[in-house]
């Protein structure tokens, strides 16, 4: 019996990639990737000249993106039966050979890979190569610790409706903000009531080609970026300047 390997890969730079990842994906015979339809998908991208020529590969195309409203009905039905089909490949495939899943930053932390290892489990053996998050990647490219002595860092959703970000926002000390995009004009009202978006960072593309990094303040209300990531840097104790 073969493994279906799920491989973290990291923010987006190749280069931030685990060496246990970057060997799994070189030996890999087979290989599986999530991506739009129509699209090469990140994940491949990163991956590019790593694979090995005579792997067989698997786009996983997801059946919706932003066509249809995140908590409809007809969304998560669509969702579910896409996962449910993978699944069940994947693990026709594991009957006999290890198959590589890659997935980018890292597969535990909002993965998509996640809906297909609660799927496969007690099915085949199951392997997880952690990545380093794209958050991570994204506040190291603001040159700036996200969080200083007891800041606490805490996560949302750009989903979320308004409400409930501005009170996450409100009471929270370090913030990141993911799965903008579309939602990015809500997490910027949300923002501003919570009296913070003059201290808010929006990073597009972090580590990769095209990578931008600015005020969310000074960025056209109109831009909305797919990949990019919304934080605000803690305040708390920071260690003291000699003199």
């Amino acid at each position: 019996m073969g493994r279906v390997i799920c491989a973290g890969l990291g923010p987006g730079d190749p280069d931030l990639m685990s060496l246990r990842a970057a060997r799994t994906i070189g030996d890999a015979r087979h290989v599986a990737y999530f991506r739009k339809a129509g699209r090469p998908g990140q994940a491949r991208r990163i991956v590019e000249g790593m694979l090995n020529p005579s792997a067989t590969e698997y786009p996983m195309e997801y059946p919706v993106t932003t066509e249809l409203p995140f908590d409809s009905p007809a969304y998560t039905d669509a969702l579910a039966h896409f996962y449910d089909d993978w699944a069940n490949r994947l693990a026709q495939l594991a009957a006999t050979e290890d198959v590589v899943v890659l997935c980018e930053g890292d597969p535990f932390f909002y993965g998509s890979f996640m809906h297909l290892h609660s799927r496969l489990q007690g099915r085949v053996p199951v392997e997880v190569i952690p990545g380093i998050t794209g958050m991570t990647g994204c506040w190291t490219a603001t040159d700036t610790p996200i969080t200083w002595g007891d800041d606490v860092l805490t996560v949302l959703m750009g989903t979320l409706p308004e409400d409930d970000l501005v009170r996450h926002m409100a009471g929270a000390d370090a913030l990141v903000v993911m799965k903008t995009g579309r939602n990015l004009p809500r997490v910027r009202r949300a923002l501003e009531r919570a009296g913070r978006l003059h201290q808010a960072w929006l990073v597009e593309r972090g580590t990769m080609p095209g990578q931008r990094v600015a005020k969310l303040a000074d960025v056209d209300a109109a831009d909305c970026p797919y990949f990019a990531i919304v934080l605000v840097h803690g305040h708390g104790r920071r260690p003291e300047l000699p003199e």
